[in-house]
Protein backbone atom coordinates (compact mmCIF):
# COMPACT_ATOMS: atom_id res chain seq x y z
CA UNK A 1 0.00 0.00 0.00
CA UNK A 2 1.06 3.07 -1.02
CA UNK A 3 2.10 5.75 1.63
CA UNK A 4 2.87 9.61 1.86
CA UNK A 5 5.77 10.15 3.82
CA UNK A 6 7.47 13.68 4.73
CA UNK A 7 10.98 13.53 4.76
CA UNK A 8 12.60 16.39 6.78
CA UNK A 9 16.24 16.85 5.59
CA UNK A 10 17.20 16.95 2.11
CA UNK A 11 21.03 16.15 1.40
CA UNK A 12 22.31 13.48 -0.11
CA UNK A 13 21.51 10.71 2.19
CA UNK A 14 17.89 11.84 2.69
CA UNK A 15 18.05 11.80 -1.43
CA UNK A 16 19.04 7.71 -1.48
CA UNK A 17 16.57 7.03 1.17
CA UNK A 18 13.75 9.38 -1.68
CA UNK A 19 15.13 6.78 -4.36
CA UNK A 20 14.96 3.31 -1.74
CA UNK A 21 11.29 4.33 -0.75
CA UNK A 22 10.51 5.21 -4.14
CA UNK A 23 11.45 1.80 -5.55
CA UNK A 24 8.99 0.45 -2.93
CA UNK A 25 6.51 2.41 -4.40
CA UNK A 26 6.02 5.25 -1.89
CA UNK A 27 4.66 8.60 -2.28
CA UNK A 28 7.82 11.39 -0.78
CA UNK A 29 7.50 14.76 -0.51
CA UNK A 30 10.91 16.43 0.95
CA UNK A 31 11.77 19.16 2.74
CA UNK A 32 14.90 21.53 3.80
CA UNK A 33 15.81 24.82 4.19
CA UNK A 34 16.56 25.56 0.12
CA UNK A 35 15.69 24.84 -2.50
CA UNK A 36 16.96 22.43 -4.88
CA UNK A 37 18.77 20.27 -2.11
CA UNK A 38 19.55 16.73 -3.26
CA UNK A 39 16.45 14.63 -2.28
CA UNK A 40 14.20 16.97 -3.97
CA UNK A 41 15.71 16.36 -7.09
CA UNK A 42 14.04 13.15 -7.16
CA UNK A 43 10.95 13.46 -5.00
CA UNK A 44 7.66 13.57 -5.72
CA UNK A 45 7.38 17.10 -4.36
CA UNK A 46 8.72 19.08 -2.18
CA UNK A 47 8.82 22.40 0.14
CA UNK A 48 11.08 25.12 1.46
CA UNK A 49 11.09 25.78 5.14
CA UNK A 50 12.94 26.85 8.72
CA UNK A 51 12.20 23.43 10.65
CA UNK A 52 13.24 24.95 13.38
CA UNK A 53 9.95 27.33 12.61
CA UNK A 54 7.22 25.18 15.01
CA UNK A 55 4.48 26.52 13.30
CA UNK A 56 5.88 26.41 9.83
CA UNK A 57 6.98 22.41 10.54
CA UNK A 58 2.99 22.30 11.60
CA UNK A 59 1.72 23.97 8.63
CA UNK A 60 2.97 21.63 6.39
CA UNK A 61 2.18 18.31 8.28
CA UNK A 62 -1.38 19.86 8.32
CA UNK A 63 -0.80 20.40 4.59
CA UNK A 64 0.37 16.98 3.49
CA UNK A 65 -1.46 14.76 5.94
CA UNK A 66 1.78 12.68 5.99
CA UNK A 67 1.76 8.63 7.04
CA UNK A 68 5.00 8.86 8.16
CA UNK A 69 7.50 11.63 9.37
CA UNK A 70 11.28 10.59 8.60
CA UNK A 71 14.17 13.04 10.06
CA UNK A 72 17.14 13.41 8.45
CA UNK A 73 18.73 16.12 9.88
CA UNK A 74 19.38 17.51 13.32
CA UNK A 75 17.98 20.98 12.93
CA UNK A 76 14.16 20.25 13.73
CA UNK A 77 11.65 21.31 16.23
CA UNK A 78 11.56 17.97 17.53
CA UNK A 79 9.33 18.28 20.74
CA UNK A 80 6.61 18.66 17.82
CA UNK A 81 7.00 14.88 16.83
CA UNK A 82 5.00 14.03 20.18
CA UNK A 83 1.69 15.79 19.13
CA UNK A 84 2.49 14.36 15.43
CA UNK A 85 2.13 10.60 17.11
CA UNK A 86 -0.58 11.35 19.42
CA UNK A 87 -2.56 12.14 15.88
CA UNK A 88 -1.58 9.14 14.58
CA UNK A 89 1.33 9.45 12.06
CA UNK A 90 4.39 7.37 12.12
CA UNK A 91 7.27 8.95 13.47
CA UNK A 92 10.72 7.79 12.41
CA UNK A 93 12.16 5.93 14.31
CA UNK A 94 9.98 7.22 17.19
CA UNK A 95 8.94 10.54 18.21
CA UNK A 96 10.93 9.90 21.63
CA UNK A 97 14.26 8.61 19.74
CA UNK A 98 14.05 11.39 16.84
CA UNK A 99 13.72 13.90 20.16
CA UNK A 100 16.20 12.65 21.99
CA UNK A 101 19.07 11.60 19.43
CA UNK A 102 19.01 14.99 17.94
CA UNK A 103 19.98 16.13 20.96
CA UNK A 104 23.62 15.33 22.31
CA UNK A 105 22.80 15.36 25.60
CA UNK A 106 19.27 13.71 25.91
CA UNK A 107 20.65 10.86 24.13
CA UNK A 108 24.28 10.80 26.17
CA UNK A 109 22.64 11.10 29.68
CA UNK A 110 20.50 8.03 28.10
CA UNK A 111 23.10 6.17 27.52
CA UNK A 112 25.74 6.78 30.40
CA UNK A 113 22.65 7.05 33.15
CA UNK A 114 19.34 4.97 32.18
CA UNK A 115 20.97 2.10 30.31
CA UNK A 116 24.42 1.95 31.61
CA UNK A 117 26.75 1.64 29.07
CA UNK A 118 30.20 2.74 29.03
CA UNK A 119 30.65 6.27 27.88
CA UNK A 120 34.07 8.85 27.86
CA UNK A 121 33.44 11.02 31.19
CA UNK A 122 31.69 14.48 30.08
CA UNK A 123 30.09 17.40 31.35
CA UNK A 124 28.27 20.48 29.74
CA UNK A 125 28.59 23.78 29.57
CA UNK A 126 26.16 26.98 28.59
CA UNK A 127 28.91 29.77 29.40
CA UNK A 128 32.48 30.36 29.19
CA UNK A 129 32.92 29.98 32.31
CA UNK A 130 30.88 27.07 32.88
CA UNK A 131 32.95 25.48 29.64
CA UNK A 132 36.25 26.32 31.76
CA UNK A 133 35.82 24.26 34.48
CA UNK A 134 34.08 21.12 32.91
CA UNK A 135 37.34 20.96 30.86
CA UNK A 136 39.40 21.29 33.99
CA UNK A 137 37.27 18.33 35.39
CA UNK A 138 37.61 15.96 33.08
CA UNK A 139 41.16 16.76 31.98
CA UNK A 140 43.05 17.69 29.24
CA UNK A 141 43.37 16.61 26.47
CA UNK A 142 39.57 16.47 25.83
CA UNK A 143 37.03 16.44 23.22
CA UNK A 144 34.34 19.58 23.19
CA UNK A 145 31.34 19.35 20.36
CA UNK A 146 28.11 21.45 20.46
CA UNK A 147 25.00 19.43 21.65
CA UNK A 148 23.39 20.09 18.01
CA UNK A 149 25.36 19.78 15.26
CA UNK A 150 26.07 17.83 11.97
CA UNK A 151 28.83 17.00 9.90
CA UNK A 152 31.58 17.97 12.65
CA UNK A 153 30.60 21.23 12.97
CA UNK A 154 31.89 22.90 16.03
CA UNK A 155 34.01 19.43 17.02
CA UNK A 156 37.44 20.14 18.30
CA UNK A 157 40.05 18.89 20.43
CA UNK A 158 41.66 20.77 23.37
CA UNK A 159 45.02 20.03 24.12
CA UNK A 160 46.36 22.56 26.20
CA UNK A 161 45.01 25.66 28.32
CA UNK A 162 45.43 27.72 25.26
CA UNK A 163 42.63 26.10 23.25
CA UNK A 164 39.57 26.56 25.91
CA UNK A 165 38.38 30.17 24.79
CA UNK A 166 39.12 29.36 20.85
CA UNK A 167 37.38 25.81 21.67
CA UNK A 168 34.77 27.13 22.97
CA UNK A 169 33.76 29.99 20.55
CA UNK A 170 34.17 27.24 17.54
CA UNK A 171 31.16 24.91 19.66
CA UNK A 172 28.96 27.84 19.96
CA UNK A 173 29.38 28.75 15.96
CA UNK A 174 29.07 25.40 14.95
CA UNK A 175 25.61 25.08 16.64
CA UNK A 176 22.43 24.10 14.78
CA UNK A 177 19.53 25.47 16.02
CA UNK A 178 18.70 27.95 18.87
CA UNK A 179 20.53 25.54 21.18
CA UNK A 180 23.69 26.94 22.72
CA UNK A 181 25.09 24.26 25.05
CA UNK A 182 28.22 22.35 24.19
CA UNK A 183 29.59 18.85 25.86
CA UNK A 184 32.83 18.27 26.45
CA UNK A 185 34.24 14.95 26.83
CA UNK A 186 37.17 13.15 28.14
CA UNK A 187 39.71 11.68 25.74
CA UNK A 188 39.52 8.47 24.82
CA UNK A 189 42.25 6.74 23.87
CA UNK A 190 40.89 4.50 21.08
CA UNK A 191 42.48 2.13 18.91
CA UNK A 192 39.56 2.85 16.03
CA UNK A 193 36.23 3.89 15.70
CA UNK A 194 33.30 2.37 13.88
CA UNK A 195 29.80 2.98 12.96
CA UNK A 196 27.59 -0.28 13.81
CA UNK A 197 24.18 0.29 11.95
CA UNK A 198 21.56 -1.08 13.40
CA UNK A 199 18.36 -2.23 12.13
CA UNK A 200 15.27 -2.39 14.12
CA UNK A 201 12.14 -4.00 13.03
CA UNK A 202 8.59 -3.76 13.81
CA UNK A 203 8.53 -7.00 14.82
CA UNK A 204 11.08 -6.60 17.43
CA UNK A 205 13.85 -7.89 15.43
CA UNK A 206 17.27 -6.44 16.04
CA UNK A 207 20.18 -6.75 12.81
CA UNK A 208 23.42 -5.13 12.61
CA UNK A 209 25.34 -4.28 9.54
CA UNK A 210 29.46 -5.61 9.08
CA UNK A 211 30.86 -2.67 11.11
CA UNK A 212 32.49 0.21 9.52
CA UNK A 213 35.63 1.79 10.26
CA UNK A 214 35.96 5.64 9.56
CA UNK A 215 38.41 8.61 9.49
CA UNK A 216 37.31 11.47 10.89
CA UNK A 217 39.14 15.56 9.98
CA UNK A 218 37.45 18.55 11.48
CA UNK A 219 34.75 16.11 12.72
CA UNK A 220 33.53 14.79 9.90
CA UNK A 221 34.21 11.89 8.03
CA UNK A 222 37.05 11.22 4.79
CA UNK A 223 36.98 7.95 4.28
CA UNK A 224 34.89 4.74 5.61
CA UNK A 225 35.56 0.78 4.96
CA UNK A 226 33.54 -2.16 5.15
CA UNK A 227 33.96 -4.60 7.37
CA UNK A 228 36.41 -3.50 9.78
CA UNK A 229 38.18 -5.89 11.20
CA UNK A 230 37.99 -6.56 14.98
CA UNK A 231 37.79 -8.60 18.24
CA UNK A 232 34.71 -10.70 17.93
CA UNK A 233 34.01 -10.07 22.09
CA UNK A 234 34.44 -6.53 21.08
CA UNK A 235 32.23 -6.44 18.31
CA UNK A 236 28.84 -8.47 20.68
CA UNK A 237 29.84 -5.78 23.29
CA UNK A 238 29.33 -2.96 20.86
CA UNK A 239 25.84 -4.85 19.63
CA UNK A 240 24.60 -5.37 23.00
CA UNK A 241 25.07 -1.57 23.69
CA UNK A 242 23.81 -0.90 20.45
CA UNK A 243 20.52 -2.93 20.63
CA UNK A 244 20.47 -1.96 24.69
CA UNK A 245 20.27 1.93 23.59
CA UNK A 246 17.81 1.59 20.44
CA UNK A 247 15.49 -0.39 22.43
CA UNK A 248 15.49 2.06 25.10
CA UNK A 249 14.35 4.70 22.59
CA UNK A 250 12.08 2.34 20.71
CA UNK A 251 10.79 2.43 17.34
CA UNK A 252 12.22 0.92 13.68
CA UNK A 253 14.86 2.37 11.40
CA UNK A 254 18.04 1.46 11.20
CA UNK A 255 20.29 3.92 13.46
CA UNK A 256 23.72 4.82 13.07
CA UNK A 257 25.64 4.00 16.28
CA UNK A 258 29.00 5.12 16.72
CA UNK A 259 31.82 3.99 19.08
CA UNK A 260 35.58 4.28 20.09
CA UNK A 261 37.03 0.93 20.59
CA UNK A 262 40.03 0.29 22.78
CA UNK A 263 41.63 -2.39 24.69
CA UNK A 264 39.11 -3.00 27.11
CA UNK A 265 36.28 -2.63 24.98
CA UNK A 266 33.98 -0.68 23.20
CA UNK A 267 32.72 2.93 24.55
CA UNK A 268 29.56 4.70 23.53
CA UNK A 269 30.11 7.93 21.76
CA UNK A 270 27.03 9.04 19.58
CA UNK A 271 24.03 7.61 17.73
CA UNK A 272 21.98 8.82 14.63
CA UNK A 273 18.81 7.53 14.24
CA UNK A 274 19.30 7.26 10.66
CA UNK A 275 21.06 6.09 7.70
CA UNK A 276 24.67 7.37 8.36
CA UNK A 277 27.13 9.08 6.51
CA UNK A 278 29.95 5.93 6.67
CA UNK A 279 27.82 3.90 5.74
CA UNK A 280 27.33 5.48 2.43
CA UNK A 281 29.87 2.20 1.87
CA UNK A 282 26.90 -0.07 1.55
CA UNK A 283 26.32 1.68 -1.83
CA UNK A 284 29.36 0.05 -3.19
CA UNK A 285 27.52 -3.53 -2.90
CA UNK A 286 28.98 -4.93 0.27
CA UNK A 287 25.41 -5.98 1.45
CA UNK A 288 22.95 -7.49 -0.57
CA UNK A 289 20.76 -4.25 0.86
CA UNK A 290 22.14 -0.97 1.36
CA UNK A 291 21.71 1.06 4.90
CA UNK A 292 19.13 3.26 2.79
CA UNK A 293 16.98 0.23 1.60
CA UNK A 294 17.17 -1.47 5.22
CA UNK A 295 15.79 2.15 6.19
CA UNK A 296 13.01 2.10 3.90
CA UNK A 297 11.75 -1.45 4.89
CA UNK A 298 12.41 -1.27 8.51
CA UNK A 299 10.25 2.21 8.88
CA UNK A 300 7.34 0.56 6.43
CA UNK A 301 7.36 -2.81 8.25
CA UNK A 302 8.58 -5.02 5.24
CA UNK A 303 10.72 -8.15 6.34
CA UNK A 304 13.90 -8.03 6.03
CA UNK A 305 15.33 -11.95 6.60
CA UNK A 306 19.14 -11.28 6.91
CA UNK A 307 21.51 -9.09 6.20
CA UNK A 308 24.68 -10.12 4.40
CA UNK A 309 27.69 -9.47 3.37
CA UNK A 310 29.04 -9.49 0.10
CA UNK A 311 32.31 -7.38 -0.68
CA UNK A 312 34.68 -5.79 0.58
CA UNK A 313 34.53 -1.82 0.04
CA UNK A 314 35.33 1.37 0.80
CA UNK A 315 34.31 5.16 -0.13
CA UNK A 316 36.06 8.66 0.16
CA UNK A 317 34.33 11.84 0.36
CA UNK A 318 34.60 14.94 -2.44
CA UNK A 319 34.86 17.97 -1.00
CA UNK A 320 34.39 21.65 -2.15
CA UNK A 321 37.48 24.11 -1.33
CA UNK A 322 35.72 27.26 -2.19
CA UNK A 323 32.45 29.09 -2.36
CA UNK A 324 30.62 29.61 -4.93
CA UNK A 325 26.34 29.91 -5.41
CA UNK A 326 26.28 27.35 -8.64
CA UNK A 327 25.99 24.09 -8.84
CA UNK A 328 29.16 22.62 -9.97
CA UNK A 329 30.47 19.92 -12.69
CA UNK A 330 33.23 17.32 -11.88
CA UNK A 331 35.82 16.62 -14.41
CA UNK A 332 38.15 12.89 -14.28
CA UNK A 333 34.73 10.73 -13.86
CA UNK A 334 36.38 9.12 -17.07
CA UNK A 335 39.68 8.51 -15.23
CA UNK A 336 37.39 6.96 -12.05
CA UNK A 337 34.91 4.87 -13.56
CA UNK A 338 37.43 3.31 -16.47
CA UNK A 339 38.63 1.34 -13.15
CA UNK A 340 37.10 -1.80 -12.46
CA UNK A 341 35.29 -2.05 -8.89
CA UNK A 342 34.26 1.48 -8.68
CA UNK A 343 31.56 3.79 -8.81
CA UNK A 344 31.16 7.43 -7.82
CA UNK A 345 28.05 9.21 -6.39
CA UNK A 346 27.73 13.14 -7.17
CA UNK A 347 25.23 14.70 -5.07
CA UNK A 348 23.72 17.20 -6.75
CA UNK A 349 24.04 20.15 -3.95
CA UNK A 350 23.35 23.57 -5.69
CA UNK A 351 26.17 25.75 -4.21
CA UNK A 352 29.74 24.96 -2.99
CA UNK A 353 32.02 26.07 0.50
CA UNK A 354 35.13 24.96 1.52
CA UNK A 355 34.83 21.50 3.12
CA UNK A 356 31.15 20.59 1.92
CA UNK A 357 30.36 17.17 1.11
CA UNK A 358 30.29 16.90 -2.92
CA UNK A 359 30.69 13.52 -3.71
CA UNK A 360 31.75 10.11 -2.74
CA UNK A 361 34.17 7.49 -4.61
CA UNK A 362 33.10 3.92 -4.01
CA UNK A 363 35.25 0.96 -4.44
CA UNK A 364 34.27 -2.74 -3.90
CA UNK A 365 36.38 -6.03 -4.68
CA UNK A 366 38.33 -9.32 -2.77
CA UNK A 367 40.98 -6.67 -2.27
CA UNK A 368 41.37 -5.74 1.83
CA UNK A 369 39.43 -3.50 3.22
CA UNK A 370 42.88 -1.22 3.79
CA UNK A 371 43.55 -1.42 -0.04
CA UNK A 372 40.26 -0.42 -1.17
CA UNK A 373 40.21 2.75 0.74
CA UNK A 374 43.80 3.66 -0.46
CA UNK A 375 42.05 2.91 -3.68
CA UNK A 376 39.44 5.05 -3.11
CA UNK A 377 41.25 8.03 -1.96
CA UNK A 378 43.98 7.79 -5.07
CA UNK A 379 40.57 7.81 -7.49
CA UNK A 380 39.10 11.01 -5.16
CA UNK A 381 42.51 12.94 -6.35
CA UNK A 382 41.49 12.62 -10.06
CA UNK A 383 38.72 14.17 -9.52
CA UNK A 384 38.63 18.26 -9.87
CA UNK A 385 35.29 20.23 -9.18
CA UNK A 386 35.08 22.85 -11.88
CA UNK A 387 33.38 25.57 -10.44
CA UNK A 388 31.38 28.25 -12.19
CA UNK A 389 30.15 32.21 -11.42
Amino acid sequence: MQKKILLLGSGELGKEVVIALQRLGQHVIAVDSYPNAPAMQVADGFEVINMLDGAALDAIVAKHQPDLIVPEIEAIRTERFYDYEQQGIQVVPSAKAANFTMNRKAIRDLAAKEVGVRTADYRYATTLEEFQAAVQTVGLPCVTKPLMSSSGKGQSVIKTEADIEKAWQYAIEGSRGDLKEVIVEAFVKFDYEITLLTVTQKNGETLFCAPIGHRQERGDYQESWQPMPMKAEHLEEAQQMAKDVTAALGGAGIWGVEFFITEEGAYFSELSPRPHDTGMVTLAQTQNLSEFELHARAILGLPIPQIELRSNGASAVVLADRESDHAPDFDGLNDVLSVPGTDVRIFGKPTTRPYRRMAVVLTYGPESAAELTEKAKTLVSKIAIRYKG
